[in-house]
């Protein structure tokens, strides 16, 4: 019995939801669907790093309007990266699963190929 591969179960997602996944929330769970810790736990850094920037640079004042567009504006940049990085992370995988299922097939000797 062997197990799939990285790009096997990468491939076996559905791109669209990862993307979207990782868009609404904007926390990366897209990630967790196409089980890739390593991108889901920078994703959780960058968003509590930027959330905590933002926390700490406000001291104890009240957030202006224009402080506040820029917080979400963070967030929503760091969204549509992680699902743009995600949708390429899966299209990359489908073209290298397809590749070796035809190296795969083009190795089969005999009469039924």
């Amino acid at each position: 019995m062997s197990y799939p591969s990285r790009d096997e179960i990468l491939a076996s997602s559905n791109g669209w939801v990862a993307s979207f996944l990782n868009f609404l929330p904007g926390l990366g769970s897209g990630y967790i669907y196409q089980r890739r810790w390593k991108p889901y736990f920078l994703t959780i850094t960058a968003s509590t790093t930027w959330f905590a920037l933002g926390f700490f640079l406000q001291g104890y004042s009240e957030p202006s309007q224009s402080e506040q567009i820029i917080g979400i504006s963070g967030l929503f940049f760091i969204s549509i990266v992680t699902a743009i990085e995600a949708n390429l992370a899966f299209k990359k995988a489908i073209k290298k699963t397809k590749a070796e299922e035809k190296i795969i097939s083009s190795n089969k000797k005999g009469w039924f190929k």
